[in-house]
């Protein structure tokens, strides 16, 4: 890759195609993320990395427990925003 074509992705006149974002991550031994994203816009808080790393190192039944935990939780908090988005706040949750 050309520095002239890097620099049109950086200044915005271009953009790169999925196989340059792949080739550029390989080259600066980055995820993908990593170029695409700032840093708090993925990845788990600070204050959740710690677990999250000790977690991938646990055997296979122990991570489907955590995932399904974190997916059950991540649902509940859906159904809840959702719930407050649809339901008018002046009716009290009632329907008449």
């Amino acid at each position: 890759m050309r520095i002239s074509q890097i620099r049109r992705y950086e200044s915005g006149q271009s953009q790169p195609t999925l196989e340059a974002i792949r080739r550029l991550a390989r080259a600066l031994g980055v995820s993908a993320d990593m170029l695409l994203f700032a840093q708090d816009e993925r990845g788990p808080d600070d204050d959740l990395e710690l677990q999250f790393e000790a977690a991938s190192r646990l055997d296979p039944d122990e991570k489907n427990v955590i995932r399904s935990v974190i997916e059950s939780i991540v649902l509940r908090n859906t159904v809840k925003a959702a719930e407050r988005r649809f339901t008018p706040a002046d009716s009290g949750g009632t329907t008449r």
